[in-house]
């Protein structure tokens, strides 16, 4: 954990789509604010080719992207993170590993855009709905007067997020 960024989490059940936008747009919008990592509780090994495309269309960078499972970030002698964002009901239901220096935790609920049925232009799409959801999510997420806060008010800023 860096004195001067704040470290941050996303997890997700596969790891493939949601965890990895979110770590990607991060990182990209962060300014050297934030630390931003992905994993999940089962992940897929690979990225979602719909996820790496949009990001790649976005101008994103992508070649640091990759799945991977939760247990790297849980645990003793783990790297603490400053926040753990769960963006999947289901993993938010899991039970997780022990995360180092008690973080805040938060859930965001985002749909998977995986699932989306229909033509190759109808799972573009979902991808786009899941990444402006991301977007505006993390676009207030980074607006939070972190530095102003204490652990209570971040907590509650932080969750607040997800009903936007």
């Amino acid at each position: 954990m860096s004195e001067d960024a704040y470290s941050v989490l996303f997890l997700c059940t596969r790891n493939a789509s949601r965890g990895i936008l979110a770590e990607a747009l991060l990182r990209e919008r962060g300014g050297g604010r934030f630390i931003a990592h992905s994993a999940g509780s089962r992940p897929s090994g690979e990225l979602d080719p719909h996820a790496k495309s949009l990001l790649e269309r976005l101008d994103i960078p992508t070649a640091d992207l990759r799945s991977k499972s939760w247990n790297e970030f849980g645990g003793a002698g783990a790297t603490e993170h400053d926040f753990i964002i769960t963006l999947c009901d289901s993993a938010a239901g899991e039970t997780c590993p022990e995360w180092p220096g008690h973080p805040i935790t938060a859930s965001w609920s985002i749909p998977d855009p995986a699932v989306a049925e229909g033509s190759e232009i109808d799972k573009a799409n979902a991808f786009r709905d899941v990444f402006a959801m991301l977007e505006r999510r993390i676009s207030l997420f980074m607006s939070l007067p972190l530095d102003s806060l204490d652990k209570l008010a971040r907590e509650t800023q932080t969750r607040a997020v997800s009903q936007n």
